[in-house]
């Protein structure tokens, strides 16, 4: 099961992008509900398919999600079929600070999200956690700045249909 958190980060980083380790990443979505994805990350290609749980809340996302690898050829025949838009980013590992949740450190990193294309501008990252309990006794660094893991318009289902990023509008939206 996938646990995680989604954030809106501040325009200003209190780290520098140019020192952490990167991946380019291209996805493209075949289906929405329920979830279907292929990615290309750096030179590796990904079939994903996602199922929502019923343990979701606003604020922490929880998913079932498998994943296979493929071959690039695979890749570039399913990414013909998508619904929508392919989507362009730069993903960012960045490392937290531990926290504790049940007397133990949990030691968690945030995945920074950097859009390119049409959705230029558009920055967020998640955090993954081992368990729900870790997930509500984090706090984020303060470069967060609002969590919109209830916000469906920050699903990147749903930013491969947006024509752009004025499609996000500055309201949440549940």
């Amino acid at each position: 099961m996938e646990i995680e958190s989604k954030y809106l980060v501040a325009s200003e980083l209190p780290f520098d992008l140019n020192t952490l380790h990167k991946k380019e990443i291209e996805q493209a979505y075949i289906s929405r509900n329920p979830t279907i994805r292929v990615r290309k990350s750096n030179d590796r290609y990904i079939l994903t398919v996602k199922f929502k749980t019923s343990l979701d809340s606003g604020e922490v996302l929880c998913n079932e999600e498998h994943e296979t690898l493929i071959d690039e050829e695979t890749y570039e025949h399913l990414k013909a079929k998508r619904d929508g838009n392919v989507i362009s980013k730069t993903r960012y590992i960045v490392p937290l600070e531990p926290f504790k949740c049940g007397g133990e450190d949990i030691s968690v990193f945030a995945e920074l999200d950097v859009f390119h294309g049409y959705l230029d501008g558009l920055r967020f990252a998640e955090v993954e956690f081992p368990s729900i309990e870790a997930a509500n006794a984090f706090v984020p660094p303060e470069w967060m700045i609002e969590n919109v893991s209830g916000d469906k318009r920050y699903k990147n289902g749903y930013l491969s249909v947006a024509t752009d990023i004025s499609d996000i509008a500055s309201r949440p939206e549940k």
